[in-house]
């Protein structure tokens, strides 16, 4: 059947003018949601997404219950215990979204066995996902703290997709709520004895700037700001240390942090200043019973690690008012030399890490800390013996063994202080998501839960491994490549090719059950750590941001060709998918060889990178300006962006793959306009091929990372999948592959 036409969209007239630059955006109207004509316009797109894709409705549908067949629906987390309960999450077959519960300690306090599909002796049910959705199409949360006498919830929800939250407090016993404050940021902490709560306050531009203090029993009208940051580049986030002691306040640009505590028993003090403001320091605080332990870089780009007493001695300690921070870090540049700021931080230096390794993060316990780091660009943790009272002494440090070559390691729920039981989780491309405990006394891991993979998988049925490809400057860029094992190295293997590369966030490797729906069908799935991301330290990120960014753009290049020159995928059946910053990487790569790939899926794209970074009142845009520089000011910046952004550079009249876009109308993050704007212009520029069609799909509600419930999420990748699988002639199990359908007929759902 031939494709319907793609809808036509409609220009007018607008010219973008900065630094005398005049550019023509005539589908900039689109920018409006609340204009009829674009709604329209989107609803015109999805029937067309659809019509153009209904022949993949069955391979669709086959997905959905392929990944079913390998799910245990009916499931429970493995319980975390604290302050006299186990807390746990159950989900249910069928139902879209947990249920968070708990159940009472026993006096030895011993884990108790709990049963998937069943519900345990004396659960106290804390929230049903599913009846806080209610008949909303969304349903996401932002905070979910029980207080310090487990008498009470705090919990923060979102029902459109937006990231603006209503805070709920709930009456565990009755299940009643009690308060409410609406339109707050992410993250709730409560005060020592309850009766206060803290939240952040977003401005117009999405941003957290104001940190607020509730007081139970009161209306939300004489909640009380405790702490503003007028700095549009820099965010808030709160949090609170392991022993419930300290709310932690941070403030943090692409560049610069800075770290102010409240004593939460007072919640009625003030706010005491870590550590100066100085352009280009960055450093994390943990709290640990009478010091502080920190990560920062004033010294050493990859970070290292400090301590430093606290409380400080009195004297020392300084509160500091929204209005003064800007006066004295404008001091502290002016200061200036790097001997000076040294001499001007507070802590000291508390253990020395090797030379390759990068210091993620830091958490203290009564009698060891963790250290996250990366080395070799994969992550580790280091355990350190210590003595809180001696706080400056660490013991002999040694690595939590990892017997994976490949593989995620990070720390899992703790929250005692006292503890010798480490609960870590561990996974990687072909190993699932595992929960274990690591007993530092007697040094030996108990697993304590293996998530359950249905359908007789069997992870010796796959291959994992890390390549290298050459980028165009001669560096060398890790490329993760997982498949069947079977698949042979001759160049015939379809083969997809995953990418990000920004704000140094790594992609480590991760299991995913749908996933292995594409490699029975013969996929190679390779991911690239390209340049922007962090895997290979922090020279990694700042080799792929500002002036360097085309780094991320050649390197994704540079993977793609790898996989093509050594025979791993074939050269006809090479598809690429990014999401967010992901999406500009792949159109940027588009731009850079139209025909280097068949197929792209991109999710969410910042496409029109240029026009977001240049307007101010958008969501994240100043903050964005560390990351990208700053269009707007900079004329060179402007120049730069200009010349990669993907709706300014699309290559006319060449042959781009087929493309599917997807975006969500309520995106706080990346408007559904950017990718809106790139499919019109797509085809505006390219030559129309009906085999390989330019589509638009947006979530009429939904967020950034797209639909909420968990089968809507499963519909929504099948779809995208289906798609993927057929421009990539790869719609049908591989000989020898498990199909997990085949059991699931024989003995229904669940079968192993």
């Amino acid at each position: 059947m031939p494709h319907p036409d793609p809808p036509v969209t409609q220009r007018r007239e607008h010219t973008r003018r900065h630094h005398g630059r005049q550019v023509q955006d005539p589908y900039a109207w689109l920018g409006d949601p609340h204009d009829e004509a674009v709604l329209d316009h989107l609803r015109a797109e999805n029937s067309y997404a659809r019509a153009v894709t209904a022949h993949t409705q069955a391979l669709s549908e086959t997905l959905v219950r392929e990944i079913r067949a390998r799910t245990q629906e009916s499931d429970l987390s493995v319980p975390v215990g604290h302050r006299g309960w186990w807390y746990y999450r159950r989900t249910v077959e069928g139902l879209q979204y947990g249920i968070e519960a708990r159940v009472p300690m026993s006096a030895d306090g011993s884990r108790p066995q709990l049963v998937p599909g069943q519900i345990p002796a004396g659960e106290q049910l804390l929230l049903d996902g599913n009846a806080e959705a209610g008949t909303s199409d969304f349903f996401a949360y932002g905070a979910f703290e029980v207080s310090p006498d487990s008498r009470l919830l705090a919990y923060a929800v979102d029902l459109r997709g937006d990231e603006r939250f209503t805070l709920r407090v709930r009456d565990i016993d009755s299940g009643q709520v009690v308060e409410e404050v609406t339109q707050i940021g992410y993250g709730v902490v409560w005060s020592l004895d309850g009766r206060h709560l803290f939240y952040t306050r977003l401005d117009d531009a999405w941003r957290p700037h104001e940190v607020w203090r509730h007081e139970l029993g009161t209306p939300a009208e004489a909640d009380v700001r405790v702490f503003a940051e007028p700095d549009e580049r820099f965010w808030l986030g709160i949090g609170v240390s392991r022993d419930d002691r300290w709310l932690v306040v941070q403030a943090g640009s692409r560049t610069t942090t800075q770290a102010r505590l409240l004593d939460l028993a007072e919640p009625t003090g003030p706010l005491r200043v870590v550590a100066p403001r100085v352009p280009g320091l960055e450093y994390e605080v943990e709290p640990a019973a009478n010091a502080l332990l920190v990560v920062h870089n004033a010294q050493r780009p990859d970070f290292e690690l400090a301590w430093m007493p606290w409380p400080p001695p009195e004297g020392e300690s300084r509160t500091e008012s929204a209005s003064e921070y800007a006066e004295a870090a404008s001091e502290h540049a002016e200061a200036a030399s790097e001997s000076a700021v040294e001499s001007s931080l507070p802590w000291r230096p508390w253990l020395a890490v090797g030379a390759d390794e990068r210091v993620v993060g830091v958490e203290a316990f009564a009698g060891q800390v963790v250290v996250s780091l990366r080395s070799a660009g994969l992550p580790s943790l280091r355990i350190v013996p210590w003595d809180p009272a001696a706080p400056h002494s660490p013991g002999e440090p040694f690595d939590l063994p990892v017997e994976q070559a490949l593989a995620s390691v990070s720390l899992s729920d703790n929250p005692e202080w006292a503890t010798r039981a480490l609960r870590y989780r561990l996974e990687s491309f072909v190993t699932p998501v595992t929960v274990a405990e690591f007993d530092v006394t007697t040094r030996t891991t108990e697993v304590l839960k293996r998530a359950p993979v249905l359908g007789g998988y069997d992870p010796g049925d796959y291959r994992e491994e890390r390549l290298w490809a050459s980028a165009a400057d001669g560096t060398r860029v890790p490329v993760s490549v997982v498949s069947r094992a079977q698949i042979p190295r001759d160049g015939s293997a379809p083969g997809l090719l995953y990418v990000y590369g920004a704000y140094e966030t790594c992609l480590d490797p991760w299991f995913s059950i749908p996933r292995l729906s594409l490699l029975d069908r013969g996929l190679v799935f390779a991911v690239a750590h390209v340049r922007g991301g962090g895997e290979l330290g922090r020279s990694w990120y700042e080799d792929g941001k500002l002036a360097a960014k085309t780094n991320t753009f050649t390197d994704t290049v540079a993977a793609a060709h790898l996989l093509l020159d050594e025979q791993v995928v074939d050269r006809r059946r090479l598809g690429i998918e990014g999401g967010s910053a992901g999406g500009l990487t792949v159109g940027a790569a588009l731009n850079l060889e139209p025909g280097l790939f068949r197929v792209a899926l991109a999710q969410v794209p910042f496409v029109d990178a240029l026009t977001t970074i240049l307007d101010p009142e958008l969501p994240l845009t100043v903050i964005e300006w560390d990351e990208w520089g700053d269009p707007l000011h900079d004329v060179a910046a402007y120049d730069r962006m200009a010349g990669y952004s993907p709706y300014e550079t699309i290559v006319a009249g060449a042959q781009y793959p087929a493309i599917l876009a997807t975006t969500s109308l309520h995106d706080t993050r990346v408007a559904y306009t950017e990718p809106a704007k790139w499919v019109a212009r797509l085809r505006e520029l390219t030559p129309a091929d009906p085999a390989r069609p330019i589509l638009l799909r947006t979530e009429m509600t939904a967020g950034h990372g797209g639909r909420s419930g968990r089968y809507d999420a499963w519909e929504q990748y099948a779809w995208e999948n289906a798609f993927l699988l057929d421009q990539l002639d790869a719609t049908h199990l591989v000989p020898g592959a498990r199909d997990p359908l085949a059991g699931a007929r024989e003995t229904g759902p669940g079968a192993d």
